[in-house]
């Protein structure tokens, strides 16, 4: 497989440093990338951003609401794009008790100091054997802490729309990553992506939570690879 590049766009309130476990296996076969999803008020702006930033041409990997970025960036750069791989995300938009959950977490951070997510909010997105794993729960709580309060303002003032509707148009190979016990994304929503941009592959990562790319690094990076050796550079 020949070398190409990879840009890697990571979710809310996630850094560079969602990818550790990853880059040696990634780094094997491909430049990396990283998404800076800290810039822009709404998908279309950061997509914007990302776009500005990357190589001329790339695979893009978007995880949660780096998938939303990811299909946008698919849509208005389709020529640069060469695959596409989405993991643990939607098309949905968010739903009325989602944007309030929003506003209050919003309200209450304005109480107290900026620390991170808190544990319980943590525990939702993890598998639940991962539980006691107090070491990969610090890591997702720094690394929320280190995007920071304004980056936490803006991303989570953002409205996510639908985008069912305009998956159609995305031509690119495309691989859709579920997790067995992501309680955040649903494998029905995977499974609507799936449905919705032809030709594309569907796999499901066992074992794991919604932050897939820390809780079963090895086994993601094994699926991402197989299918690009097959789709992509051949």
């Amino acid at each position: 497989m020949q070398t190409m590049n990879i840009v890697l766009i990571p979710g809310f309130m996630a850094d560079d440093s969602l990818w550790d476990d990853m880059l040696p296996a990634m780094e094997a076969v491909g430049r990396i990338t990283f998404g800076d999803t800290t810039r822009g008020s709404t998908i279309s702006e950061t997509a914007e951003h990302v776009v500005a930033d990357a190589p001329a041409r790339f695979v893009l990997v978007g995880f949660s609401m780096g998938g939303y970025i990811a299909r946008e960036i698919a849509r208005i750069a389709p020529e640069r794009v060469e695959a596409l791989v989405l993991v643990a995300t939607s098309a949905r938009a968010d739903t009325h008790q989602q944007t309030r959950r929003k506003e209050v977490a919003l309200k209450m951070m304005e109480t107290r100091p900026f620390a991170g997510f808190s544990r319980p909010g943590i525990l939702i997105s993890l598998h639940p054997d991962r539980a006691s794993d107090d070491t990969l729960i610090e890591r997702v709580r720094a690394m929320s802490e280190r995007v920071g309060i304004e980056v936490y303002r803006r991303q989570t003032s953002q409205f996510r729309e639908s985008d069912l509707y305009r998956l159609e148009p995305i031509k690119c190979p495309t691989l859709i990553v579920a997790a067995d016990r992501d309680a955040l994304r649903s494998l029905e929503e995977s499974e609507e992506l799936h449905t919705g941009i032809a030709g594309s592959t569907m796999v499901v990562i066992e074992r794991s939570g919604h932050m897939i790319p820390m809780e079963r690094p090895d086994a993601l990076a094994a699926a991402i690879f197989a299918w690009l050796r097959e789709h992509v550079g051949k």
